[in-house]
Parts: structure tokens; C-alpha cells; sequence
């Protein structure tokens, strides 16, 4: 009976022995699903809590003589504000003022040019030279109505007719000396073809 139920044990053994390999082989041949959990992490660490500042300087080239300054002021959380002037070359003071935060940078400029303003005196003396322009204009335009103005030449001083006179004297001794030239070189083109022999072509 004890060697019957061994029997019998060893044979359980043996299937499910036989069964697990079996279970390993399909297991193996599948594909396998890994599934991953996921979580999100909390931060234990809080931010750190605004640090908001704040500066004013002001410097010069020479010591004692200031031109320009600079200050600012920031809340902490992003958003600055400030302002800083300048002398420029001609020796005016310029100040900008400018707000920066996360959507740009934005200045203003708080010295715009100014239209210089005249003074009464300054505006009666234009009326003045604006009258007495337009009727000094009228009695040129009178004085020259229907008149045909004949262009002057510039006349000669005794120093300028003179030395016309040398070049027109001067010219004309060149021109006869050269007609004379030429007169004789016509003179013995002629006597050439008188002296020479003509040969015809048959």
C-alpha cells in the first residue's frame, strides 16, 4: 500500500513537473506586457520667496560734476521699473523712464522736443520784415513792367583793352604769315605739275 501511493506521488510529481516546463516553453513564446506604473512626484521643496531690490547711482566724467544717474526697483516677482538720464552732446539733459517684465521692455521718453516759442517783440519785427519785403517786391515788379531789360556787358578796364588789343595784333601778324606760307607752297605745287611729264595709259 506505502510503495502504491509513492508510485502514485512520483507520477503527480512527474505531470506537474511536466506541465510547469511546459507553461516556461508558451511563456517564452508569447510576447510579454510589461506594465509601469506611473505616478507623479511632488515637490517637497517650495519656491523660494521674492527678493524684491532696489539701486540709485549717479556718476560724472570729472569729479563733483554729475551727468547721469540710474535707479531702479524691482517688486521680486518679475516686473521692474526705473529711470536714467543723460547729458547728451549738446548738452542737455535727456531722462528716459522704462517698465520691463515678462511681456517686453518699455520705455518712455520724458523729454520730448519742445517747439521754440517766439516772444512778441520777436513776432512783431517778422510782420515788420514781412511788409516792408512784400512792397519792396511791388515796386520792382511796377518799375520793370512792360520793359525789356538789355543785359550790360562788363566793361573793359585799360589794363584788359590793352592786352586785346596786343592779341588782335599778335593774330593777325600769325594770319598773314601764314597765308604767306601758304600762297608760296601753292606757288610750287604748280610749277611742280607745270615741269612734270604726264604719262597717259593706253
Amino acid at each position: 500500500m506505502f510503495r502504491s501511493s509513492l508510485v502514485v506521488l512520483v507520477i503527480v510529481l512527474a505531470g506537474d513537473f511536466a506541465a510547469a516546463a511546459r507553461r516556461d516553453v508558451v511563456a517564452r513564446q508569447r510576447p510579454q506586457i510589461v506594465v509601469v506604473e506611473e505616478y507623479e512626484e511632488k515637490l517637497t521643496t517650495l519656491p523660494p520667496p521674492p527678493k524684491p531690490y532696489a539701486f540709485t547711482y549717479s556718476a560724472g566724467r570729472s569729479p563733483g560734476h554729475v551727468d547721469r544717474t540710474h535707479s531702479e526697483v524691482s517688486d521680486g516677482s518679475g516686473v521692474v521699473r526705473g529711470s536714467f538720464s543723460y547729458v547728451d552732446p549738446r548738452n542737455q539733459v535727456r531722462t528716459v523712464e522704462y517698465t520691463a517684465d515678462s511681456h517686453g521692455f518699455y520705455p518712455v521718453l520724458s523729454h520730448l522736443p519742445k517747439t521754440p516759442q517766439q516772444t512778441e517783440a520777436v513776432a512783431l519785427a517778422q510782420q515788420k520784415h514781412y511788409a516792408l519785403y512784400a512792397k519792396i517786391a511791388q515796386e520792382h515788379a511796377d518799375a520793370h513792367s512792360g520793359l525789356t531789360a538789355e543785359p550790360k556787358l562788363p566793361k573793359d578796364t585799360v589794363a584788359v583793352a590793352k592786352a586785346k588789343d596786343r592779341h588782335l595784333s599778335l593774330y593777325e601778324k600769325i594770319a598773314q604769315e601764314h597765308a604767306r606760307i601758304g600762297a608760296e607752297q601753292e606757288a610750287q605745287r604748280l610749277a611742280f605739275e607745270a615741269t612734270s611729264v604726264k604719262y597717259e595709259e593706253h
